[in-house]
């Protein structure tokens, strides 16, 4: 398993599909995941910083783990089939349970929990981004800061 980044979230053109970026912490790799409006503002909200007046979907689980003493202690990107990815939220208590890597991403930038991903999906669906394309990945950095929860919202 291999730690990464959330890099942000963006509408991909012109399919206007959502996807949030990850990048491997110690290394080159990017991974790109196609995900739904409502996991993108999720995720935007979360790093945003933006509380909403109550709890959304992720805010509540969250206050649920709190609640209950159980602590999300890792996010793991397990597998992608078909294009399709799969992750698992691991718990203090030892137990897994089998999320969606936009929902697992979402929790876990509300809680401080660290993503991994598998090595294999990282070889099967990561894009290397050697050091002169990193001007690129600057601006994809400029277009997120000035990207806006409600960008991702339904029309």
């Amino acid at each position: 398993m291999r730690e990464v980044d959330v890099m942000g979230v963006r509408v991909e053109m012109p399919s206007n599909q959502p996807i949030v970026l990850l990048r491997e912490v110690s290394g080159e790799r990017y991974l790109p995941i196609w995900i739904g409006a409502v996991e993108a503002t999720a995720i935007a909200f979360a790093q945003q910083g933006v509380v909403p007046p109550r709890p959304l979907t992720h805010d509540l689980l969250k206050d649920v783990l709190a609640a209950t003493g159980n602590e999300l202690t890792e996010v793991r990107i397990t597998e992608v089939k078909d294009g399709v990815f799969f992750a698992t939220l691991v718990f203090g208590s030892g137990a897994e349970v089998s999320a969606r890597p936009s929902d697992s991403i979402a929790l876990a930038l509300r809680t401080g929990t660290r993503i991994v991903c598998s090595e294999e999906v990282l070889d099967l669906a990561g894009l290397a981004v050697p050091a002169e394309q990193e001007d690129e990945v600057e601006r994809f950095r400029e277009f997120l800061d000035q990207v806006s929860p409600d960008d991702f919202e339904s029309r």
